[in-house]
């Protein structure tokens, strides 16, 4: 647990929370400045800081949460769609240290945008990214 982490706090029961599902591994609750009705975190029990530090079973527990948690807005929420977002980083928004994952209802009226727009990039841009990355 790391001492100034608000979301380690939530995990040991010394802040307040609207916990919506948990279990031995991961902890779901509500966010608390959500951007659609039900928007809820998915966080390990135990501390990493991000998706670079995340150890691959805690990831696949938050992972394996998220859509139970999913699946369960669907059918209670009668949500259209869900978007699941990490932030990884300042330069991503990322606010909290403590990795997180964004479940996001979807409604077909809700107000929620695309953050950018797709870019338009020639065949020759994709190709020596996807070199660099191989």
């Amino acid at each position: 647990m790391a001492d100034d982490c608000i979301f380690c706090k939530i995990v040991a029961g010394e802040m307040p929370s609207e916990i919506d599902q948990e279990d031995e591994h991961t902890i779901a609750f509500m966010d608390i400045n959500p951007w659609t009705r039900g928007h809820a975190l998915v966080i390990p029990r135990n501390h990493s800081a991000n998706l670079y530090e995340i150890p691959d079973e805690d990831l696949a527990h938050v992972a394996q949460a998220a859509k139970r948690l999913a699946e369960r807005m669907r059918e209670r929420l009668g949500c259209d769609g869900i978007n699941l977002l990490n932030s990884t980083g300042q330069a991503a928004w990322q606010t909290v240290f403590h990795f997180h994952m964004h479940v996001i209802p979807r409604y077909e009226d809700d107000p929620l945008k695309l953050p950018g727009s797709p870019q338009q990039v020639e065949q020759e841009q994709l190709a020596e990214v996807a070199a660099e990355l191989r």
